[in-house]
C-alpha cells in the first residue's frame, strides 16, 4: 500500500488526518515544496499564485511543530488586512479542532477594532501559542508588554506584497528586533516586487526560495466573459439580469468603492439573496460575523472592495462579477483568482466600457481569453470583440447621448424607473432640439 501523499512530506498522523478531514486528495505544488523545508527550519520565500494553497503550505508544518507542553509564543502570523488575519485564525481552529487540540493549542486574534483594554488582559494572563494579527496591532501587544514573541520560532509575513504596499514593513522590521536572531521567518506572495528584495536580503540569510510557475496568468479551467455597457444602461439593471440567468453556489462581486458596495448589496438583498459584505468601512466585529459566515457557506453572493478581500479564501465560489473593473491587470487577475482554485472550474463576468480598453489590451497580452457576450430576452448571446465591430456614423447632434449623461439617475432603484428615466431623455432631448433649432436659426 503506497503512503499517503501528505505522510510522505513528512508531516505527522495527526495533522495527515487533518488533510483527509479536509478533503485534501493530494498537496498543491507550493505545499510539496515547502513544508518539508519548513519542517526542516528552513527559512522560506514562497511564491505562487492565488488559489495555489499558499495557507495551508505554513500552517499545516507550523501546526505540526508546536510544543503545547510550553507555555510561550511560538508562531507569529502577520497578515495585512483584518479580513484576511480573521480568516486564518479561523482556518488554525478549524485545524485545532479536527486534530482534536481545542484545548491544547492556544491561540489569539490580535487587530484592531476589538476591545484593547480586554485583549491586553487576556494575552497577559497567560500567553498563547500562535499570535495571528496586523502588523500594527501587534507591535502595539508587544510594546505595551502584554506578550512576549521573542519566544516565537516561526515568523510568517503572509501576503509579503500587499504588506509593502501598505507600508507595513517598518512595523514588521520593530517586530524583527523584538524577535529572537534565529527565528524562522516564512515570507509567502502572490508577487514578490523589487522594493520587497532588500528587506528580504535584510533578514533571511540564505533563504529557500520557492517559486511556483503556473501555465498562465490565471486559472485554466477559468472562463472569461465581459459585458460592454450601453449608453442609458445602469449597472445595477445589468447586474440583476445576470443573477437571473447564473446559479451560484457562491458569488463574489467586486467594486471600486466602500459607497458602491454598499448600493450593490442593498440591490441584491432586495431582492431576495443571502448577501455578505466586505469593506473597510466595516467594523472588525461585524467583518469577522461576514468572515464566519462566509466560511459557513451563508452567503449567495459576496460584494467586496479589492482591499477588503485580498487573500481571503471563499470556498465553492463558482463565480466573480466585476461591476466595475480595476484600472491594473494586477487586480483583476487577483480578482478572478477567487474563483476555479485548486484545479476547479469558475467564470468571472465582468462588465466594461469605453475607458477599459487598455485593461482589455493588456489581459489579451497576457494570452487570457476573454470572451464577449451581451444578454437578450434572458439569453447569453456571444458577440465580437467591441473594437471589431463597424463604427456606426456619429451624429451631428448625438442628441441621445448628451439627453442621457443629463438625466438624474435615482439614488434608489424602484419599479417602473427605467420608464421615467427614457420619459425625462425624451423631454431633454426635446429641449436640446429646440435650442439647436433656435442657434440654426440665428446663423442663417
Amino acid at each position: 500500500m503506497s503512503e499517503q501523499p501528505f505522510a510522505a512530506l513528512g508531516l505527522k498522523e495527526n495533522i495527515v488526518d487533518v488533510t483527509q478531514k479536509l478533503y485534501f486528495k493530494e498537496p498543491t505544488p507550493i505545499q510539496e515544496k515547502a513544508i518539508p523545508e519548513i519542517l526542516a527550519g528552513k527559512n522560506i520565500i514562497g511564491r505562487s499564485k492565488t488559489g495555489s494553497g499558499k495557507t495551508h503550505a505554513f500552517l499545516l508544518p507550523l501546526l505540526n511543530k508546536l510544543d503545547d507542553t510550553k507555555d510561550e509564543v511560538q508562531i507569529v502570523i502577520a497578515a495585512p488586512t483584518r479580513e484576511l488575519s480573521i480568516q486564518l485564525f479561523e482556518e488554525i481552529k478549524t485545524i485545532r479542532k479536527l486534530a482534536n487540540k481545542e484545548d491544547s493549542w492556544r491561540a489569539r486574534l490580535i487587530i484592531g477594532g476589538l476591545d484593547r483594554e480586554r485583549m491586553i488582559r487576556q494575552l497577559s494572563s497567560r500567553p498563547p501559542h500562535i499570535i495571528v494579527g496586523t502588523p500594527g496591532r501587534i507591535l502595539d501587544m508587544v510594546d505595551q508588554g502584554a506578550v512576549s514573541i521573542y519566544s516565537a520560532q516561526s515568523f510568517v509575513i503572509d501576503e509579503a506584497d500587499l504588506m509593502l504596499d501598505l507600508k507595513f514593513i517598518e512595523k514588521i522590521d520593530a517586530l524583527f528586533v523584538r524577535s529572537r536572531k534565529d527565528v524562522q521567518i516564512l515570507v509567502f506572495s502572490a508577487t514578490i516586487p523589487k522594493q520587497l528584495e532588500s528587506f528580504i536580503q535584510k533578514y533571511l540569510q540564505q533563504p529557500e526560495k520557492i517559486d511556483i510557475e503556473e501555465k498562465g496568468a490565471t486559472p485554466e479551467k477559468l472562463e472569461h466573459r465581459f459585458i460592454q455597457l450601453k449608453p442609458g444602461r445602469e449597472i445595477e439593471e445589468e447586474l440583476l439580469s445576470i443573477t437571473r440567468l447564473i446559479q451560484p453556489y457562491v458569488a463574489i462581486v467586486f467594486t471600486n468603492s466602500k459607497e458602491q458596495t454598499e448600493k450593490i448589496a442593498r440591490i441584491l438583498v432586495s431582492e431576495g439573496y443571502e448577501v455578505g459584505r466586505l469593506h473597510g468601512d466595516l467594523s472588525s466585529r461585524e467583518r469577522m460575523r461576514v468572515v464566519k459566515g462566509i466560511h459557513q457557506l451563508q452567503y449567495e453572493y459576496v460584494v467586496a472592495t479589492d482591499l477588503a478581500s485580498r487573500g481571503i479564501d471563499i470556498k465553492g465560489a463558482s463565480h466573480v462579477i466585476n461591476v466595475e473593473l480595476p484600472k491594473e491587470k494586477e487586480f483583476y487577475i487577483h480578482r478572478v483568482g477567487r474563483t476555479a482554485r485548486a484545479g476547479g472550474s469558475g467564470t468571472a463576468i465582468s462588465f466594461f466600457t469605453k475607458e477599459d480598453e487598455r485593461l482589455l489590451r493588456q489581459l489579451e497580452k497576457e494570452r487570457i481569453p476573454l470572451s464577449f457576450y451581451e444578454i437578450k430576452r434572458g439569453k447569453w448571446v456571444k458577440t465580437s470583440h467591441f473594437d471589431t465591430k463597424k463604427a456606426r456614423p456619429k451624429r451631428k447632434d448625438d442628441l441621445d447621448r448628451i439627453a442621457w449623461q443629463r438625466v438624474r439617475k435615482p439614488k434608489k432603484v424602484k419599479p417602473g424607473y427605467r420608464k421615467k428615466m427614457q420619459q425625462e431623455k425624451e423631454r431633454i432631448k426635446r429641449q436640446l432640439q429646440k435650442q439647436r433649432g433656435r442657434k440654426s436659426g440665428r446663423r442663417n
